[in-house]
């Protein structure tokens, strides 16, 4: 079996010619979320959250926002339903589809 060695290649050690021809610059991975919705204290919270319920974190954090919801508690319920969002989108976006239509329907 041969063993065969190919270095690693960047832009500094290839050819000039080469250098020239390839134009295409990677650019470095960067946070894609609007910074405008960055909120620590609610990704700590959502964190935390995770670390206590694992894998089922998001449901659990809708599980309170609904408790908290049909408990007339507006605040809690933002609150959940954010760390809900954190956790899961879609999870959320369906609960807060359903809560909207419960008080449709009560109005």
């Amino acid at each position: 079996m041969t063993i065969r060695f190919a270095a690693a290649t960047t832009a500094a050690s290839t050819h000039p010619v080469v250098r020239r021809v390839c134009t295409v610059r990677l650019s470095r991975p960067a946070n894609d979320n609007p910074s405008a919705d960055r909120n620590d204290k609610l990704l700590y919270e959502a964190l935390r959250h995770f670390a206590q319920h694992g894998i089922a974190a998001a449901r659990h954090a809708k599980g309170r926002a609904e408790e908290a919801f049909f408990a007339g508690d507006r605040e809690a319920y933002e609150w959940w339903l954010s760390v809900c969002r954190q956790l899961d989108r879609r999870m959320a976006r369906d609960c807060a589809a359903g809560i909207d239509s419960a008080e449709a329907a009560d109005a």
